[in-house]
């Protein structure tokens, strides 16, 4: 798994709405309408993580808000893999 340069991580980035570059991870903070969304939405990200063998940080705060941090542990820094599950989740979120 290829570590991408801080230039195509901006570049990902800038074409997902809300996501931001930080502590060598991205994330982003999803509000939902209420607890029992926030929940359905942990378990539609973590099932769609889970098929794709790549598992985010998520931390259901706040009765409604995810925030979603992506990165790849093998490789220490950030990889496709984390845009494509990200986009993945976005997708979910709609």
């Amino acid at each position: 798994m290829k570590l991408l340069s801080e230039v195509e991580i901006k570049d990902n980035i800038d074409r997902l709405s809300g996501w931001s570059y930080e502590n060598n991870s991205i994330q982003k903070t999803f509000v939902m309408a209420d607890f029992a969304n926030a929940l359905a939405f942990v378990v539609k990200v973590g099932l769609e993580a889970e098929k794709n063998d790549h598992h985010p940080d998520m931390l259901l705060h706040a009765w409604n808000k995810v925030t979603i941090k992506l990165s790849t542990h093998s490789v220490n820094g950030i990889t496709g893999k984390d845009f494509n599950l990200a986009h993945q989740i976005e997708r979910l979120n709609q």
